[in-house]
């Protein structure tokens, strides 16, 4: 399966709320910085703001420019199924 394709998975099953399968997908492209944003924001949802933190710094992204992780999930399935 193609990268684009993996990490829509993942968020389709981050947004399902299957948490752990798509933290498994995330984790096989951590060089990715769409994939990074992803985990970042799997993180957030966890509530472990350290170690979020660190992986929006690695997507290039910032910690406080979504409230909603649910919705920046949705920003980022966007992004991807353009």
């Amino acid at each position: 399966m193609a990268i684009r394709e993996d990490l829509t998975e993942a968020v389709t099953l981050a947004i399902a709320g299957d948490w752990e399968d798509a933290h498994k997908i995330v984790q096989r492209h951590e060089e990715d910085p769409i994939a990074c944003w992803i985990h970042a924001a799997l993180h957030k949802i966890e509530g472990d703001e350290t170690n979020a933190r660190y992986w929006y710094r690695l997507a290039g992204q910032a910690y406080e420019a979504y409230a909603d992780p649910k919705a920046e999930l949705q920003t980022i399935k966007a992004a991807l199924t353009y």
